[in-house]
This record gives structure tokens, C-alpha cells and sequence, in this order.
């Protein structure tokens, strides 16, 4: 495989706002494979959920400009049904075209059924579900049919075993379980290929590391890279033949042993 296998190509990166993150992790890998890369933050989430400070998306791209390539940044709300359009929209006025797009962004509720509220629900579907595929929509109504259109989707573990604790998180990420075949079959006359991956127990800053990984036998908690260099490779023309799938990158997780 060359060195630079996305020369020329564009993607948009969603929720890529947080250097601890898996979508900080797939732009810095998209653009060292030679992309142009408009990446998206929503800075008030971050810092309510994670503590961030506010000039932490300045911080990502003045880091993802190092590696060189051409990066934007853009900050938009996914609970806005606009946001969406004005999200491709942007990475069209700085790049022309869109060849990939990475639906990374979500919102976690850790609400569990007793807890559960209309609004949980409202901001999970939103956010998570509406606000996904809007942007395929969107990317696939300015793609031009010309080879390399890609669109991946992030889901978590709900097809594999209960998530009690996160009840909006897990029926929204299952939705977009269910959609991949369907968008798959969608896009695939348009020369887009549509995957989805699971990436596991990934510790991007909201606790994990604090826990012992002896659920997972390589001795430690998923990286952000590793789910990146799997969503970088479904980008390249090696990917070209696979569409329509759920790929569950775990490394081996033991659900039982936690």
C-alpha cells in the first residue's frame, strides 16, 4: 500500500475536538495518508462531560498542523437539525469536495432506566441518530460519483452484550447498527461504500484508565489509534470491496471477566 494513500482525497471528521479522542486519532491518521481534513468539535459538550478546557480544539488543530496537510476546524451543534448541512457545507467552501466522511461525534446520557427522561431520549436520537444521517445525506448529495467515497459510522457494544447504565446511548448506537446495510445498499451505485466500527473499550479520557484492564488479555484498555488505523484503512482503495459491515475491534475483550 503507498505511503500517502489519500492524496487528494477530503473527509470530514466529527467530534474530533479532544486530543484524548477517537476522532482527534483518525484525522492526525487521514492526513498523514495525504488527506485534507475538516475536522468538527462542539466544545460546550466536551467540557460539561469531560472537564476540557475551552481552548482545547485550538490546541488539536494547531497539533494536527504540524504533520502538515490541510486542516480546518469547525464548531457545530448536532442538537441544531441544521448543523449537519452547515457542517459538509463548510468542508465544500474549503475543499471543493467531500470523498469521506467519519460520523465519530456522540452524546452519552449514563442515565439508566430508572433515571431515563424524555429530554435523555430527544438528545440521544438528535444528536447520535438524526444528526448521523442528515451528514450522510448530505456528503452523499455533493459526492460525484467518482471512486473512493467513503462514510463511517461508530457504534459500541450494544449488539454484543446489555448496556444497563446507558440506556438513549445504547438504542441510538443501535440504530446506527441497524442503518449501516440499509445505507450501505443505498450508496453503493454512487461508488460509496458505508462501514461500521465498534472500537471497543477505548480509553479517551472519561475514566477508564483509572480501571483495571483484566477483561482484556493484551493487558491493557483500547487506544484511540487502534480504532483509527482500522477507520484509515476502510478509507483507502484496499477497503474498496468491503461495504455493509459491522466490524467489531475489541481486542479480545472478555465481557464476562469484568
Amino acid at each position: 500500500m503507498p505511503n500517502r494513500p489519500l492524496i487528494g482525497r477530503t473527509a470530514v471528521v466529527t467530534g474530533a475536538g479532544r486530543r484524548a479522542g477517537i476522532g482527534f486519532a483518525t484525522a492526525r491518521r487521514l492526513l498523514a495518508a495525504g488527506a485534507s481534513v475538516l475536522v468538527h468539535a462542539w466544545t460546550p459538550y466536551d467540557v460539561a462531560e469531560y472537564e476540557v478546557a475551552s481552548a482545547e480544539p485550538e490546541t488539536a488543530l494547531a497539533e494536527l498542523r504540524k504533520g502538515g496537510g490541510r486542516v480546518e476546524l469547525l464548531q457545530a451543534d448536532f442538537a441544531d437539525p441544521e448543523a449537519p448541512g452547515a457542517v459538509i457545507g463548510a468542508a465544500r467552501d474549503a475543499f471543493d469536495h467531500v470523498d469521506i466522511l467519519v460520523v465519530n461525534h456522540t452524546r452519552s446520557t449514563h442515565v439508566p432506566l430508572e433515571g431515563l427522561t424524555a429530554e435523555h431520549l430527544d438528545d440521544a436520537l438528535h444528536e447520535n441518530v438524526r444528526a448521523a444521517l442528515l451528514l450522510v445525506k448530505e456528503f452523499a448529495a455533493q459526492h460525484d460519483g467518482r471512486e473512493g467515497g467513503r462514510v463511517i459510522l461508530m457504534t459500541s457494544g450494544q449488539h454484543i452484550a446489555p448496556m444497563t447504565g446507558e440506556i438513549a446511548y445504547a438504542v441510538s448506537k443501535g440504530a446506527l447498527h441497524q442503518a449501516t446495510k440499509t445505507l450501505a445498499e443505498a450508496l453503493i451505485d454512487r461508488r460509496i461504500t458505508v462501514n461500521t466500527v465498534n472500537p471497543g473499550p477505548t480509553d479517551t479520557g472519561w475514566g477508564l484508565a483509572e480501571i483495571e484492564p483484566k477483561a482484556m488479555p493484551l493487558g491493557r484498555w483500547g487506544e484511540p489509534d487502534d480504532a483509527a488505523r482500522l477507520i484509515a484503512w476502510l478509507c483507502t482503495d484496499d477497503a474498496q470491496w468491503i461495504t455493509g459491515q459491522v466490524i467489531d475491534s475489541e481486542g479480545g475483550f472478555r465481557r464476562w471477566a469484568t
